[in-house]
């Protein structure tokens, strides 16, 4: 996962929204969303060589999702995988602040990180690359997260917040065609405006969109979720090859398991 943009308790009828894009090396293997064989109240993507997770949700309400830091001095060749902090949370129980306290203070171990874990209650943040990701509480409002630290304003990050700040929440009901068209953003930044994170100039430019299209690594899903206070979810992904072309989409709508207190802030 390597941007997102989330709605928190921004608006009355949905309190929860994300749109995200995921990028990968397109030789990685993963499996599209869908309810996991072994735990089929998770519903996500399933990435098949680190056996975790870049975002997913359960029927209960519960979701995470995770992007790379990225740090490329610092890169542990042994580091255990970061996806496995999504999957971990989705298949257990503990509350998301404690488990994103658990998740900082074993941050080490891992390569760079932000981690997003939270309930229809309550939305944590935490990661492992800076004293402002110590783990807190993100109260109601709009957040976007790509590769360095919560709401960093990379121009990637600010064209995909600026545009979905722009979308009314209640077109959610209609179609979420515009939602995907926003997260197929394509537009590089201008040099002066590329962040310096100790890639060559090139690499820079290439990443610097929020839809990434390449031979070798670029977007292979954009992914949309939403709660709405009746309980009703909606979770919706698009697949890409490496030429940016749409392959298939999955939907799987459902009703969170219990709708009790839905509206209440995360």
């Amino acid at each position: 996962m390597c941007i997102a943009y989330l709605a928190i308790a921004a608006h009355p009828d949905w309190p929860l929204f994300i749109a995200a894009n995921r990028d990968e090396y397109h030789k990685r293997p993963c499996l599209p969303a869908a309810p996991w064989p072994e735990y089929s109240d998770v519903i996500g993507g399933l990435d098949c060589q680190g056996s975790g997770s870049w975002l997913g949700i359960t029927r209960q309400g519960r979701f995470a999702l995770i992007t790379n830091y990225r740090d490329p001095a610092h890169v542990k060749a042994n580091a255990p995988t970061r996806g496995q902090l999504v999957s971990r949370y989705l298949t257990g129980h503990e509350p998301s602040q404690s488990y994103a306290r658990k998740v900082h203070d074993e941050g080490a171990a891992y390569n760079g990180f932000n981690l997003i874990v939270g309930d229809r209650h309550q939305t944590f943040y935490t990661g492992n690359r800076a004293e402002e990701a110590e783990p807190s509480r993100l109260a109601p409002g709009r957040y976007v997260l790509s590769n360095h630290l919560l709401n960093t304003s990379w121009p990637k990050a600010q064209r995909l917040r600026l545009a979905l700040d722009a979308l009314p929440l209640e077109s959610l009901d209609q179609s979420l065609t515009t939602v995907f068209e926003i997260l197929k953003d394509g537009t590089p930044a201008l040099d002066h405006d590329l962040p310096s994170t100790g890639l060559s100039l090139e690499r820079e430019r290439l990443l610097s969109s929020p839809f990434i299209v390449s031979p070798e690594y670029g977007t292979r899903c954009s992914t949309v979720i939403a709660l709405h206070v009746s309980g009703r979810a909606l979770f919706s992904e698009i697949s890409y090859d490496a030429s940016g072309a749409p392959t298939e989409r999955h939907d799987w709508p459902f009703q969170v398991a219990d709708q009790r207190d839905l509206h209440a802030k995360m």
